[in-house]
């Protein structure tokens, strides 16, 4: 089931957001390692229900992407 709380909802813009960015600029640079991890940013929020989980999670990827996308 599908949290509607509205920490869920910012979480999935949020991460949404981040990994949008993400899969456009690796799009463009032809970094797949940078687009795939946007685009698995862009997913995951739909498969987390807890919302702290989610936000663990999303914190962990995004800070991974961003310093090891390389």
């Amino acid at each position: 089931m599908i949290s509607l709380s509205t920490a869920s909802l910012i979480g999935n813009l949020l991460f949404g957001a981040i990994g949008f960015v993400a899969f456009v600029y690796g799009k463009r640079m032809h970094l797949w390692k940078l687009m795939l991890g946007g685009l698995a940013l862009m997913i995951f929020p739909y498969f987390i229900a807890d919302t702290l989980l989610m936000y663990l999670i999303g914190t962990t990827a995004t800070a991974t992407l961003f310093l090891r996308h390389n």
